[in-house]
């Protein structure tokens, strides 16, 4: 891995300077002036566009292509050069103030404190938690990165910490004002002298110890890895990526990306609770095996671990994203999913419960125990689901056996549960996840894909998991 260094955000050129230059534009989409003028600060800010004084326009316009390729590539969209929908959405997301490029050249690289010893100071609260509520966050989100790392964390209560933390809004005294509600939530100097290491929290957010509108404890933990010296993260499973991603309220583990990136800078230490932190999966990887997998509205959603990965026809890449991302109620992890597309919703189930999405809203009265379906009440899981267009039946898979279900009268089908293997010979006595598409059934199972022909009840193809992915 290369190692992440920190993110100097001290661009000083630029910052209150209005650009008058052309933003190349996808041609199918269209953008207000304000529109273009948000993508040009977004930009400026994170990416580090200059302003032409010159007025060359080819030469700005070249800048701005290159800039925006840049913020594609950083974020896994199709790098195009130009600024459409799904770049503009990616741009209006809630996120951290620190760019995403470093090489500023206003400090020499590879910054890291000389010692292990760090004190933090807390100047100032916010009203929205009790002051308990704000001191346990803070120490916590240190503890996110001494528990991998020889550094040790020290609260003082007055005088000049190495890290001084405050709230505060709009312009608040370092020349980096923040932007209002959303946007920005934060931002954090890298270690050394004087505002390095200070880390500042946006007080125009409604910050929080849950789901509520910020999390104190995410956006902290984030802060002070770059008060530490990393810089953002291109993983999207990781601590450091910029956009913000409420991940729930307990058993935060660090992410494997910013565990190499901190002992980079620093070292190992000796107490690290969680021995396994967890790592985002490779679509490529030759031993990818699944979690679930249901299409949405055209969509295809391939579920592992806390992400899935978007496939639409008209999408050149997957799109890897947390599952908290797009639905910040469910678990963090999935057992099977499946769509009606009659209904128009989507069921996600993990252990004995069931949610019933209508796009990114969870409908009333759910979720449900998956027995008001009908199963057996000591069902503990169920492991695939797959709905049947042509039969309006949804067959479930749990263990070596499946059931099917009338969507229709909403009432399991007489005869059932059957044995797999009986029915669907030759895929084995599990199955992970399981889709239809034009009379096929496709059932994985482990790092395998069976292509199972509805019509003909036999194999007719073995493939790898990861071929979902063309690889």
């Amino acid at each position: 891995m290369q190692p992440r260094l920190s993110a100097v955000f001290f661009f000083l050129l630029g910052l209150s300077l209005c650009l008058t230059v052309p933003v190349p534009l996808d041609d199918s989409h269209e953008f207000t002036e304000e529109d273009i003028r948000f993508a040009e600060r977004y930009l400026r800010t994170h990416y580090d566009l200059r302003p032409n004084p010159t007025g060359i326009m080819r030469k700005s316009a070249n800048t701005m292509a290159s800039k925006l390729r840049e913020m594609q590539a950083f974020f896994g969209l199709e790098v195009t050069g130009k600024l459409d929908e799904e770049t503009y959405e990616l741009m209006q997301k809630p996120r951290c103030g620190v760019p995403d490029v470093g090489e500023y050249n206003f400090f020499p690289r590879k910054l890291k404190w000389s010692k292990t010893n760090l004190t933090y100071r807390i100047v100032s609260y916010t009203s929205d938690l009790r002051r308990a509520d704000v001191e346990r966050a803070f120490k916590k989100a240190f503890k996110v990165w001494s528990d991998v790392t020889p550094l040790n964390f020290t609260r003082i209560r007055s005088g000049t910490a190495d890290i001084m933390i405050s709230f505060g809004t709009k312009e608040h005294g370092d020349f980096y004002p923040f932007d209002g509600p959303s946007g920005l939530l934060a931002h954090a100097f890298p270690p050394g002298p004087d505002y390095g290491g200070d880390a500042h929290f946006d007080d125009d957010e409604t910050w929080s110890n849950d789901s509520r509108g910020y999390n104190l404890f995410l956006v902290a933990a984030h802060e002070f890895g770059h008060s530490l010296g990393l810089e953002h993260s291109r993983d999207p499973g990781a601590l450091m990526f910029p956009i913000y991603t409420y991940t729930g309220k307990s058993g935060f583990v660090l992410p494997d990306d910013d565990v190499q990136g901190i002992q980079e800078l620093y070292g190992a230490g000796g107490r690290d609770p969680h021995p396994k932190h967890p790592k985002t999966p490779e679509k490529c990887a030759e031993d990818l095996s699944i979690d679930a997998i249901t299409k949405l509205r055209g969509e295809m959603l391939v579920f592992k671990d806390r992400f899935f990965w978007r496939l639409h026809p008209q999408m050149v890449e997957a799109e890897l994203v947390l599952i908290k991302s797009f639905w910040p109620e469910l678990p963090n992890k999935i057992d099977a999913a499946y769509e009606n597309p009659i209904k128009d919703l989507v069921f996600m189930f993990k252990g004995k419960k069931v949610w019933a999405m209508n796009g990114y809203d969870i409908v009333e009265g759910f979720p449900k125990k998956i027995y008001e379906m009908g199963f057996p009440k000591e069902m503990k899981r169920i492991d695939a689901v797959v709905h049947i267009d042509d039969t309006g039946k949804t067959l479930f898979f749990t263990g070596n056996k499946y059931w099917s279900y009338d969507e229709e009268t909403e009432v399991m089908d007489t005869g059932y549960p059957k044995f797999i293997e009986d029915e669907f010979a030759g895929i084995g006595d599990r199955v992970d996840a399981v889709y239809q598409r034009n009379g096929y059934l496709y059932f994985f199972n482990g790092p395998l894909q069976f292509e199972y022909s509805i019509w003909s009840k036999r194999i007719v193809r073995i493939l790898h998991t990861n071929s979902l992915f063309w690889c």
